[in-house]
């Protein structure tokens, strides 16, 4: 008689890692992120040259592939030699830097007001949804040049300005799932176990709202490092020497026609940092959206 081998039920973090590696796209965007994370952690042993150190005799030096360009420096100079190499890695820690700054910030205050208006409810949740409704009715870039307008040039009141913008989103997506959940059987019993509000709303329902924000927050990511690259292309974020991208996409604008590199590469550094959050954000909406599994 031939016996039945029973195989135990993968863990939970066996099934996600299952549904999020059948998505090719998300893979390869959670590889560009830890990469670019090496980077930006282990920036000034990567980087061969300070991103401020100047080279005036390799002023707009091409890459080294091509005519005239110099292994030396792979990716060329700026307009005044300074390292395109060394300043693009310093500036994924800055972007990095901004964009999980941003994701805290506006999570945490995001959540405390979905969290009050989903499980109040009445004129409190009157009072918070019209208030982020108002603020999602205003174009968002316009809505963080205004503030960071008011709060003044500067890497930090740019983030604290796009947190601004992306509160709503956490706020509505929040109350949604607050609201969804409060009524369940486990809640009801919780509370006729004479748990607290405070305790129903932080131990009891919010971990069991935890997916969809922590989707939320992956694609906040590349959200927040697109809106501090605008702002500092305008001129409100981070200031020259800094070398955050959308700073050295400003100041390098006029080289365009003579000296495309100084503008290619921080672009494309801002198009593959955005993208790959974007993949990893929808393999991680794949994985832990039961709805979605396949």
């Amino acid at each position: 008689m031939t016996d039945l081998v029973l195989k135990a039920p993968p863990g939970p973090w066996a099934e996600f890692w299952g549904h999020f590696r059948r998505n090719k796209g998300a893979v390869l965007g959670l590889v560009i992120v830890l990469a670019l994370s090496f980077v930006a952690i282990f920036a000034d042993f990567v980087a061969p040259y300070d991103p401020a150190e100047q080279f005036r005799d390799f002023v707009l030096l091409p890459p080294a592939w091509v005519e005239g360009g110099s292994w030396a420096f792979p990716l060329g100079t700026d307009d005044i030699g300074r390292d395109m190499l060394s300043r693009l890695i310093h500036g994924a820690r800055l972007s990095l830097f901004i964009g999980l700054l941003v994701v805290t910030l506006s999570l945490v205050v995001g959540v405390a007001l979905g969290l009050l208006a989903g499980f109040y409810g009445g004129a409190s949740d009157t009072l918070i949804a019209r208030f982020m409704d108002i603020l999602l009715a205003l174009p968002s870039l316009l809505l963080a040049i205004v503030v960071a307008a008011i709060l003044g040039p500067g890497l930090v009141n740019a983030a604290i300005a796009v947190s601004v913008v992306i509160v709503p989103h956490y706020a509505r997506l929040t109350r949604a799932s607050v609201m969804a959940e409060r009524g369940r059987e486990y809640v009801t019993a919780a509370r006729l176990a004479g748990a607290s509000d405070a305790r129903l709303m932080l131990v009891t329902i919010l971990p069991n709202c935890a997916a969809p924000l922590i989707v939320q927050a992956t694609l906040g990511f590349s959200t927040a490092i697109l809106d501090a690259a605008a702002l500092g292309f305008l001129g409100l974020g981070a200031q020259p020497p800094t070398p955050e991208w959308g700073t050295m996409l400003s100041s390098s604008l006029q080289f365009l026609q003579r000296a495309w590199w100084v503008v290619t590469f921080p672009g494309m550094a801002i198009l593959i940092t955005v993208l790959a959050f974007n993949l990893m954000g929808d393999g991680l909406r794949d994985a832990l959206d039961p709805k979605l599994k396949r």
